[in-house]
């Protein structure tokens, strides 16, 4: 039984990397699995993510699964947690419940009444929250019968905002005659970017200062292909601006860790700028963990083997960054070909990679034959492949040689990519008793910094030991 729960636990890590665009039914299921199986540590494990984890499929999840549990720890934990969630998620989270619990128990009806009575309470944090999630808003009052107050009616189902709130002095915006006047708005009501972007006239140079002043660092990432879009970087002033909350995104805790490196992937901006993204990218990644073992990442460049390579790229760049040991990068088909970069950002491995081409069989185990014969140690092996090793040398066997000669056995943590992928490398280390974990990576590019801290610990048992650590809120006014 302990076996089947310690890899349950390992599927339900697993699960963390993929990120399903808002399809929860895809990660649904094995929540329910390990919720039923291990109800303690899933209860920590969504403590835990709520302060590490990037994807908000997963988030959402465990927060319906908190609120519907039968566990009142579960329950007031879910209930603590929801109130930091945006709108728009806990409108999701509602959702979630009523279509895969087939409830809204009444302690999860009142977590979301309190939610929505503490925005009420605020009316410029009520404003905020009911203009740029209005449809989560209107859908969380009309689907729990929450009767809103007379701001929350007048605003979101009258549509007569009173003088004094932000919805009315966006109509004001709109009606606004000079630059002038949109920006002085604009900055005294901090109006948020993408309510402003449809309604103002021109987007003049102090039209854009104004709206940059008024976004987060977050908010300028996302936004960032939009802000190109519309001239804002061909400004040097403006562009100044950008800089300035680019390098404030290092530093912020409110920055998803690789949301900047989707946003250089998905324009063509300026050689600075990507540099600024990555480095967002790199100080992010920083916080999740270091790497202080020596690691060899080692990649798949056989046939069919593009998307491998492309999430070798990113990892070298991601394990890189946080490294304090040695790395040894090597992608291998039937042979093994050493890889070595100039610097730690994406741009320098990509051109690491530049020559590094999907074609031939497949020997796993090359790379690890060649590190053996130079004697290069490592503690760590992260093996980015679909597992179809085919050639000798074999992995399995290679890594019991390597074990012998450098008196060491090293975790192997292998990154399952491809539609046809086999079991066939992880089956065979497990029967060699070698310390094997298989990460099946379905998601996007963005979710690879959850690896960090599956990376950084010294054990598997270490990070679920931290997990298990980790406190489940309390609700302090039962």
């Amino acid at each position: 039984m302990k076996n089947e729960e310690r890899d349950l636990r390992l599927e339900m890590l697993n699960s963390l990397l993929t990120t399903p665009h808002r399809q929860l039914e895809l990660v649904a299921e094995t929540h329910q699995l390990i919720i039923e199986i291990d109800p303690l540590f899933y209860g920590h494990l969504a403590a835990w993510y709520q302060k590490n984890g990037d994807v908000r499929d997963h988030k959402e999840v465990f927060m319906g699964n908190l609120l519907t549990s039968p566990l009142t720890e579960h329950r007031d934990a879910g209930f603590m947690m929801l109130q930091e969630f945006p709108p728009y998620q806990v409108s999701r989270v509602v959702d979630f419940m009523k279509q895969h619990r087939n409830k809204v128990p009444r302690s999860a009806r009142t977590a979301v009444t309190r939610y929505l009575r503490h925005r009420e309470k605020n009316p410029q944090f009520f404003d905020r929250a009911a203009l740029r999630n209005r449809k989560a808003m209107k859908h969380l009052y009309a689907t729990l019968h929450v009767k809103p107050g007379d701001r929350a009616n007048a605003i979101l189902f009258k549509e007569k905002p009173p003088e004094d709130s932000l919805a009315f002095m966006v109509k004001q915006l709109a009606k606004a005659e000079t630059p002038g006047d949109q920006a002085a708005l604009i900055v005294e009501h901090n109006i948020p970017y993408t309510i402003a972007i449809g309604t103002v006239k021109q987007l003049t140079p102090t039209v854009l200062v104004a709206l940059i002043n008024s976004m987060s660092p977050q908010e300028i990432i996302n936004n960032l292909n939009s802000l190109q879009k519309r001239g804002a970087l061909e400004h040097p002033e403006v562009k100044a601006l950008v800089d300035e909350k680019l390098e404030a995104a290092q530093k912020s805790d409110r920055v998803s860790a690789y949301k900047a490196r989707v946003a250089a992937d998905s324009a063509s901006f300026d050689a600075e700028t990507v540099a600024k993204l990555e480095k967002v990218t790199d100080e992010q990644v920083k916080k999740r963990g270091k790497i202080t073992v020596p690691t060899g990442l080692l990649i798949d460049k056989s046939g069919s083997m593009e998307k491998a390579i492309e999430i070798g790229k990113r990892l070298a760049a991601l394990v890189s960054g946080i490294t304090e040991a040695d790395l040894f990068v090597y992608a291998f088909d039937k042979m093994p070909y050493e890889i070595k970069a100039k610097g730690t950002e994406l741009s320098d491995w990509e051109r690491a990679f530049e020559h590094i081409k999907a074609g031939g069989s497949t020997s796993c185990g090359c790379a690890v034959e060649a590190m053996r014969r130079q004697k290069k140690l490592v503690e760590q092996f992260i093996l980015v492949t679909d597992e179809g090793d085919n050639s000798t040398p074999y992995f399995a066997e290679t890594y019991t040689s390597y074990c012998r000669d450098l008196a060491v056995m090293p975790n192997v943590v292998i990154v399952r990519v491809g539609a046809y992928a086999s079991d066939y490398v992880e089956s065979q280390l497990k029967e060699k008793r070698a310390p094997v974990e298989t990460f099946t990576f379905k998601g996007d590019y963005y979710s690879l910094p959850n690896l960090v801290p599956l990376l950084s610990r010294p054990s598997r048992l270490e990070l679920l030991m931290e997990i298990m650590e980790t406190p489940l809120p309390v609700r302090k006014d039962k």
